[in-house]
């Protein structure tokens, strides 16, 4: 019988029975992403630890300003009627679904969640092996020896060879009138808040091998989240929402300068950025939304009296943790604002995915007042943004997960390995200047472009 490991083992998305799911525990390997195979690897990775998957056992495909409660729906039902053997009992253990969902209800993107073939998983120097099948494809149990046979029959990662950039939906050049534009509405009392993105074309001499991008992004941008769901990929340092046993906590980054490379003048720049009235203006309205968005669901929140500075590679950023108790654990909470018709919760409290389509969108990714901001978008940005600033990352069984924002990302062409739009927005304010956001713009590009380098 064909091993459950092998990348190209898929059942297509209607199986015929529940989902059979094994989870074991492994010696913890040294690089997650060193298991993944060049077809359609799954990620969620942040220092090391975090989840990795491949093979498709379930899919499920949605869109709409229902995508989340629908995907909801159906992930729910899986779970409902899977026969499940965990013998690690750990966040991430058990069934999983990757997922990635367009930032816009109107967007052809869609949303999508992904239940894997195989997922390994790693936490506290503790790991697990999981695998997902059906009746009809049930092989031998899942252990350290199906995986090494997997890694062997692994292919070399590819380089993508030399890579060209173009020109996306807007030119950069005349991306500043946009900006402009946005100042505009918000001195005219439209919106106190706007995100305005762009996006830009890259074509590689290759065909792409996502985890050459992978790689590169979890090597230099470590305390980010390394991410690939569908095709999306990239290494976010925004966590929309983390919900574990109860506890929720969402980081918020709004408030951006780019970095020098001299160590000394970084330090002078994030003083500068840490008093920065246009910089902490933009960052309240931020964290005031997610708050805002939260505050339906806890018991109690805690926001920080300031923000902390937030050193990247390539930006420093304004951020902030907002945490908060989960109301009503072991409890119904009835429906969950935002999703008429959705199931509130799996084990007495809101999932991380209902919490996740809560807070969509941030004041971080859209603007203030949000329904305004979003019409603005939509009016003067001139592109799709399809999932970009959209919420991606993954769903447990018990409704626990970590979803973050897809920024600092790419999304590769399905019809086309070669070509990937990549994507960065910039907060605009009154006192925005647009020349200064289109730098901006560019220094948010560098992770994704240094992702596909070679050197």
């Amino acid at each position: 019988m064909t091993s459950p490991l092998r990348d190209d083992d898929r059942a297509p998305s209607s199986h015929p029975g529940p989902l059979v799911v094994r989870t074991v525990a492994l010696d913890a390997p040294d690089d997650l992403l060193s298991l993944l195979p060049q077809d359609a690897p799954l990620t969620w990775v942040r220092r090391g630890d975090g989840l990795v998957g491949w093979g498709e056992a379930v899919r499920v495909e949605v869109a709409g300003a229902e995508r989340f409660a629908d995907a909801e729906r159906a992930w729910h039902r899986l779970v409902a009627h899977a026969v499940v053997r965990d013998e690690v009992r750990l966040p991430g253990t058990g069934p999983v679904a990757f997922g990635s969902f367009a930032f816009d209800d109107a967007s052809a993107a869609g949303g999508v969640l992904v239940v894997p073939r195989v997922v390994v998983g790693r936490r506290d120097g503790r790991a697990w092996l999981t695998v997902v099948e059906t009746p009809g494809t049930l092989g031998a149990a899942p252990d350290a020896g199906l995986l090494a046979r997997h890694v062997a029959g692994l292919t070399p990662v590819r380089a993508p060879g030399e890579v060209t950039y173009a020109s996306g939906s807007v030119a950069a050049d005349d991306w500043t009138d946009v900006v402009a534009r946005g100042v505009a509405a918000i001195r005219a009392g439209e919106v106190d808040k706007v995100v305005l993105a762009r996006d830009e074309i890259a074509r590689t001499a290759e065909p792409l091998d996502v985890r050459h991008a992978l790689g590169r992004l979890a090597e230099h941008y470590p305390t980010c989240w390394t991410f690939s769901v569908d095709g999306m990929i990239g290494a976010t340092p925004e966590l929309l929402v983390r919900s574990e046993k109860g506890l929720v906590t969402s980081r918020v980054l709004a408030g951006t300068i780019r970095r020098t490379g001299d160590d000394d003048a970084d330090l002078a720049r994030a003083a500068i950025l840490a008093h920065s009235s246009k910089d902490l203006e933009e960052h309240e309205y931020a964290v005031t939304s997610v708050a805002r968005a939260l505050a339906p669901f806890c018991s109690s929140t805690n926001l920080p009296d300031a923000p902390f500075v937030l050193h990247l590679p390539n930006v420093l950023h304004l951020a902030s943790d907002v945490t908060g108790v989960l109301a009503g654990v072991g409890e119904p909470l009835g429906t969950v604002p935002g999703l008429p018709g959705a199931p509130a919760a799996v084990a007495g409290h809101p999932t991380s995915l209902a919490l996740a389509a809560a807070l969509h969108p941030t004041a971080a990714v859209c603007g203030t007042p949000t329904e305004a901001a979003r019409d603005l978008i939509r009016r003067i940005e001139g592109m799709d943004r399809a999932r970009y600033a959209g919420p991606v990352g993954w769903v447990g069984a018990d409704g626990d997960g970590e979803w973050g924002i897809a920024l600092r990302s790419a999304q590769v062409d399905a019809e086309d390995p070669h070509r990937l739009r990549l994507f960065a927005g910039c907060g605009i304010v009154a006192a925005s200047d647009p020349a200064a956001e289109l730098a901006e713009s560019r220094a948010k590009l560098v992770p994704m472009r240094t992702a596909l380098a070679t050197d």
